[in-house]
């Protein structure tokens, strides 16, 4: 009994606060209940203010939730959602109608409406009023408006019939942005310290990224990489390099890009090559989903942390570093094309270099349709230098019918000239297949003219019966006299022999499922043969499968095996893994592989903390006795992502790793250092009005604001919807998200930039009153600077109020109008609970 007393006694401690919450709680289920007419004709909702327990039954104003939707007369900054798609934040004033004098509706200008994405012959049908400017949405039978200024939006449903495709993450070009002016800074540093027994202590450190500046559709861009290695007793190696200026914009209305400057060669049909001048293509990115090609992969087993370095032509196009055991990098750009060299630098000093040929998927175009590529230039290096004749190069496919598509092309450089033609065939449940012929020209000082053929092959398809993808399958063969543009112009120019000349190219990327026993397989070849040097092979076979071992959950054992054939010698291998699960986060593993003579036994421990951060500990043996062990955490952090790695073997070769990438935006509207993911490439800035630590998540971990209210998110696809959030598990407790997504489908190269709805501060009930000592009528808003509702009045004043800060000014408003304002004390009352807070007038 002496307990329950206890408890009473703390539970009315602040009887007056507490009793008014109760009260307004108890008003607001009163009115739930007190609706006495609804008029469909205008939605409008009467309430009987006789039934509510209020004083002062005449001081209630309840005009703001009499019709439903309804808004004061002005203008107001909202989110326009359209059926699950965002549109940008926009000024939208609602105007009182002709016909109705007591109501408001939006005013949807011509600019707003395009933005929905409406077939043209829809907009021929709209229909407009106030002096041509608003929308007349009833000339548009199905269309609904539905404001909701607790979230700052603006709901419109629109028939589906309306609208141009779309899909379920693609947004017709209507709704694309370029986003906002600014200026951005990207990099990627890998730094490596090794000691091998019997040799000095070699330190390394190698970055590549890309700066540049947003201005409207335009985006400006220099890239960069570096070098520094030092060994004692040795000369320091060192260098920088600008290695390629350029800018480039898409033209959405042919759904093309635009670029100038350095460039290397995107081609379907031909070689690619650097040159120096201008291109405009049609960009797959552009195009529906299902018109899309592949992206490059590169896959391949490090038996150390290692470093890979993907490049072209001597530009770096992606550096990273991996754990031991296999790797797929599957993010780079899907307009690289040609040959790319990947170098592989492991921790106990070897190095492994090959190379891949993108594969593109077989030239079909939809009916109709014509997709082109033109360029002008002249061939350059990578300093800069321009070397050889002035070319033009164009191509094309036309999607004859639903099965057919005819392409060709032709490059034209004065001495040295390329023609194509191919034709492709959409064999609808067998796939799709392409075949072309190209004929190359060159007339080469004091030597005959060389001309010669080069067959191609290609074929794609899905099996979804099977569950299984032949990603792409190909064939080529080149004559002996058949030369591309990078050998002509190394025979032409620097007394080149042509020797590497390819003859025959075998390719093939294989994805295939068994549900039935939870195993996947993937496969990548290529057998690349050559009229004056060794064939070379490059082989990736990797086998995985789940299944459960007792109270192992999800166990996982793979198989991989790799064979890199060059200049007559192998490098082959054999790992396998197999994972354990332990406990929610954790995992306990075994690898054993052998390459080269060599082979090791590890046990390794790996954890992932949180979405952010992960390490894995691993100690094992190798054939010649000596023990391993090693290291790698990884960390997302708010302004880069961070790897660390460390590795011993035996007790004289000991090697560390560390990485970096990162990057700067800059904006009108802000800064922020931030992670990226794509170097130069799209990015979201997010602003929470000056608050910081706020968590949003995008498709990766978490990143915080900083102490501006700002975050950049970069892992952001290019012409697709994107939507981030703000993690509403992870919110502080006295932060309230009034709007916590936002979505933009953004172009290439864009910084895009959103507002979230954030309230910050204490919430406790406040008691708010006028000058002349009387309150504000019940149910009068109360709203911050920024313009989120904090609260509505209650009887005799008392309010639950949110976002209660030192100095915080909010505005009071009723009978369509700000009345008066309210200003938090500073300091604020250690217990803000009871706290009168007068309401000065306007």
């Amino acid at each position: 009994m002496i307990k329950q007393k206890r408890d009473k006694k703390k539970l009315y401690a602040h009887k007056p606060a507490y009793a008014g919450m109760m009260r307004l709680v108890a008003i607001i289920i009163t009115i739930s209940f007190s609706i006495v007419k609804y008029s469909r004709a205008d939605d409008s909702i009467e309430f009987n203010a006789d039934v509510l327990d209020v004083k002062e039954k005449k001081n209630v104003n309840l005009s703001h939730f009499s019709r439903a939707g309804y808004l004061m007369p002005g203008e107001y900054s909202l989110t326009i959602n359209v059926n699950k798609a965002e549109i940008p934040e926009q000024k939208i004033k609602f105007i009182v109608p002709d016909n109705d004098p007591n109501g408001s509706t939006a005013c949807l200008t011509i600019e707003m409406v395009k933005l929905f994405g409406l077939k043209d012959d829809v907009l021929k049908k709209a229909t407009w009023w106030h002096n041509n400017e608003c929308l007349d949405v009833s000339s548009l039978e199905g269309i609904t408006l539905r404001p909701d200024l607790g979230k700052n939006a603006l709901y419109i449903n629109v028939p589906q019939a309306y609208l141009e495709y779309t899909a379920e993450d693609w947004d017709p070009p209507a709704r694309w942005e370029d986003g906002i002016p600014g200026i951005l800074f990207d990099y990627s540093v890998n730094a490596m310290s090794t000691k091998q027994s019997n040799s000095e202590r070699d330190d390394s450190v190698s970055g590549n990224g890309t700066t540049g500046a947003n201005i409207g559709p335009w985006r400006l861009r220099a890239d960069w990489q570096a070098q520094y290695d030092h060994q004692k007793n040795q000369e320091t190696q060192k260098n920088w390099d600008w290695s390629r200026y350029y800018a480039y914009r898409a033209i959405t209305s042919l759904k093309a890009q635009l670029m100038i400057g350095e460039n290397y060669l995107s081609s379907s049909l031909f070689d690619s090559f650097r040159f120096s001048g201008a291109s405009l293509a049609t960009d797959n990115q552009q195009l529906p989903p299902n018109l899309r090609g592949y992206a490059p992969e590169v896959v391949g087993v490090a038996k150390t942390n290692a470093k890979v370095t993907v490049s072209q032509q001597g530009r770096v196009i992606y550096e990273t570093t991996v754990a031991s055991g296999p790797f797929r990098i599957q993010d780079l750009n899907s307009s690289v094309s040609g040959t790319l060299d990947v170098k592989v630098e492991e921790q106990d000093g070897s190095v492994r270099t090959w190379q891949v040929e993108t594969a593109s998927i077989p030239y079909l175009t939809r009916p109709g349709m014509i997709r082109y590529k033109v360029a002008v230039g002249k061939p350059s290096d990578i300093d800069h230098h321009t070397q050889g004749p002035e070319f033009a190069t164009s191509e094309f496919s036309w999607g004859i019918n639903s099965s057919w598509s005819l392409y060709g092309g032709g490059l034209f450089a004065g001495n040295y000239n390329q023609a194509a033609v191919g034709i492709g065939r959409d064999l609808v449940d067998f796939g799709a297949i392409a075949f072309d012929v190209t004929r190359s020209r060159a007339s080469l000082p004091n030597e005959s003219d060389k001309s010669g053929n080069s067959y191609r092959v290609s074929y794609s398809k899905r099996f979804d019966d099977y569950n299984s993808e032949v990603t792409f399958a190909g064939y080529r063969f080149s004559e002996r006299n058949f030369m591309n543009m990078t050998q002509y112009l190394d025979r032409r120019y620097n007394n080149g022999d042509n020797s590497g000349q390819n003859k025959e190219l075998y390719t093939i990327t294989i994805n295939k499922q068994f549900p039935a026993i939870n195993l996947s397989a993937f496969l990548n070849y290529s057998h690349q043969t050559y009229w004056d040097r060794a064939t070379s092979n490059n082989l990736n076979l990797s086998i995985s499968s789940f299944f459960d071992i007792g109270k192992f959950k999800n166990t996982s054992l793979s198989l991989s095996v790799f064979r890199n054939q060059s200049d007559g010698s192998n490098d082959d291998g054999v790992y396998v893994s197999l994972t354990l699960p332990w406990g929610e986060n954790s995992t306990v593993s075994y690898n054993g592989q052998t390459s080269g003579g060599n082979t090791s036994h590890n046990m390794s421990y790996y954890q992932r903390i949180d979405s952010n951060n992960n390490y894995r500990l691993s100690a094992g043996v190798s054939n010649n006795g000596s023990g391993t062990g090693s290291g790698y955490f990884t960390h997302d952090g708010d302004i880069a992502s961070l790897t660390a790695n460390a590795s011993v073997d035996g007790t004289d070769n000991k090697a560390l790793g560390l990485s970096l990438q990162g990057g700067m935006t800059a904006t009108a509207q802000g800064m922020a250092l931030h992670r990226t993911t794509t170097s130069g490439g799209t990015r979201m800035l997010v602003d929470t009005d000056g608050i910081s630590d706020v968590p949003i998540h995008g498709y990766g971990g978490l990143t915080h604001t900083n102490m501006f209210g700002k975050a950049v998110v970069s892992d952001i696809t290019n012409y697709y919807r994107n939507n981030i959030g703000v993690d509403l598990d992870s919110l502080p407790v006295d932060m309230d998200a009034t709007r916590s997504v936002v979505s933009g489908t953004l172009t290439e190269g864009a910084i895009g930039y959103r507002r979230f709805g954030i309230i910050a501060g204490k919430k406790a009930m406040v008691i708010i009153k006028l000058a002349d000592g009387s309150a504000p009528p019940f149910g009068a808003e109360i709203n911050n600077e920024n313009g989120s509702q904090t609260g509505i009045v209650g009887d005799e004043g008392n309010t639950w109020l949110a976002g209660i800060r030192p100095g915080e000014m909010m505005q009071v408003s009723w009978d369509d109008g700000v009345q008066c304002r309210i200003v938090m004390p500073t300091p604020l009352p250690a217990q803000a609970q009871g706290l009168l807070l007068p309401c000065r007038p306007v």
